[in-house]
């Protein structure tokens, strides 16, 4: 009997252990994915006058842990790669280009990776659109803030289309981006709908140094 006892003992003490060290490794586990902060970039568009803009978005990058250098620290985000027309992103419609988990610290800026297969539609013609920087090194927005662990992040690249395209006058079009860069929680929204609904309707706000501009949807509503 003694002996049975004490291999019940050391069974217990065996089982006791092994869930101790099972519960300090799912701790540990947890603790690792709240230490990081997540990072979702969206876009929107501010309306243009033209059928379509099709950007062709290859990456989006995000420089972290560097507050000087623009050159180091870049990490490339889990990005949803393709080809998105501008004017589709309007009255509250919105694309998701990148959603990842990143280490805490310093973010300095982001950079939208643009492709070759950027094109405009004007009067039912598809013109090729030039993006040279873009394709190069990136468009580049100021973020200039810590990152904290476990906090999310929506950061929204809102494209102004009529003040980014150039037109060359011989024919062609190029990009120069202007976006607007903001988080969601600092971010106010100005939401509603127009009645009637049949015709495309054009809703601007302005302040002493700010205009934002967004068409409705096909069901009247716009958001800004």
């Amino acid at each position: 009997m003694r002996k049975q006892f004490l291999n019940f003992k050391t069974l217990f003490l065996l089982v006791f252990t092994g869930l101790a060290l099972t519960s300090c490794s799912d701790d540990d586990d947890s603790a690792g994915a709240e230490g990081n902060a997540r990072i979702s970039v969206r876009m929107v568009d501010a309306p243009g006058d033209y059928d379509a803009v099709n950007i062709d978005v290859e990456a989006v990058r995000v420089q972290t842990g560097v507050e000087e250098d623009e050159n180091e620290g870049w990490v490339t985000l889990d990005t949803e790669a393709g080809i998105y027309n501008l004017l589709e992103l309007t009255g509250g419609v919105s694309q998701l280009l990148a959603d990842e988990e990143i280490a805490p610290g310093y973010a300095g800026q982001i950079r939208l990776v643009l492709g070759n297969d950027n094109t405009i539609v004007v009067n039912g013609e598809e013109f090729p659109l030039a993006t040279p920087s873009a394709q190069q090194s990136g468009l580049k927005l100021n973020i200039n803030e810590e990152l904290e662990p476990g906090e999310e992040y929506l950061y929204i690249l809102d494209f102004d289309v009529d003040e980014s395209i150039v037109n060359q006058g011989n024919g062609g079009y190029t990009l120069k981006p202007v976006i607007r860069l903001s988080v969601e929680d600092d971010a106010g929204k100005i939401v509603g709908k127009v009645h009637p609904s049949e015709f495309r309707s054009l809703v601007t706000a302005t302040n002493a140094s700010n205009r934002i501009s967004a068409y409705t949807n096909a069901s009247g509503e716009f958001a800004l």
